[in-house]
């Protein structure tokens, strides 16, 4: 039974980390903010010819898409009075890659959330001052490897740029080339330049970093306070 409490607690340290990194990832995907705020930073209107209402049509329809059932998206805007469809093959066929990986963030989210969530249940109401505070600690745990991987992010964009760190991530995590698009031609690249995934990068590590810290100050505190008790 020790060995089977002593696995349990290091896979919800693990989980609360994984937790904690793809719902910011999950959050972000589906804000609508964050992207007409990246189309008005980026003059994507003028860049692209299209009216700003064109352009949360093209973030709600991605945001719909991620979220659906549907293969691959077929997302029709108006631009000079006349529609036509957003997306090029190439760039259907990519965001297709795309979306398999968020539906894997979306799966990896829902399972930590559930073993988080039932591991903290049975820790808090079992009745017992121990398992809240191994609790405690394996919230501290998991923060604190949630942070050691915002550091590691931080000091990998320190010796490479951002822009090879991007490049980098694509190498890995596609199998083809289909993300290498043209900018001067291609919507998807007007709609999302650089600027734009660096600042997502830098909002999503903000929002993880806030998250972790405050769930690991909450556990400290816990601690302290019943150190501070039982020592009084």
């Amino acid at each position: 039974m020790r060995v089977l409490g002593i696995v349990a607690k290091v896979l919800f340290v693990l989980c609360l980390s994984i937790l904690l990194v793809t719902a910011s990832i999950a959050f972000e995907f589906n804000s609508l903010r964050l992207y007409k705020n990246g189309f008005q930073k980026y003059s994507v209107s003028q860049t692209t010819g299209l009216a700003e209402v064109e352009l949360e049509k093209a973030a709600t329809g991605l945001i719909s898409y991620f979220n659906s059932d549907e293969e691959y998206i077929s997302l029709t805007v108006v631009k000079d009075g006349k529609p036509f469809e957003l997306f090029n093959q190439q760039e259907v066929a990519h965001l297709r890659d795309v979306k398999g990986l968020v539906r894997l963030n979306y799966r990896l989210l829902l399972g930590t959330a559930i073993y988080v969530g039932v591991y903290a249940g049975i820790s808090l109401f079992w009745r017992r001052k121990k398992y809240w505070r191994r609790l405690a600690w394996g919230v501290i745990g998991g923060s604190g490897i949630t942070l050691g991987m915002m550091l590691a992010l931080g000091i990998g964009s320190t010796i490479l740029d951002f822009g090879q760190l991007f490049t980098q991530f694509h190498f890995l995590a596609f199998t083809n080339e289909l993300w290498m698009l043209d900018p001067t031609k291609d919507y998807l690249i007007m709609l999302f330049p650089e600027g734009f995934w660096y600042d997502a990068a830098m909002l999503f590590a903000k929002i993880t970093i806030g998250v972790a810290v405050t769930l690991g100050g909450v556990a400290g505190g816990y601690l302290w306070t019943t150190r501070r008790r039982a020592t009084s």
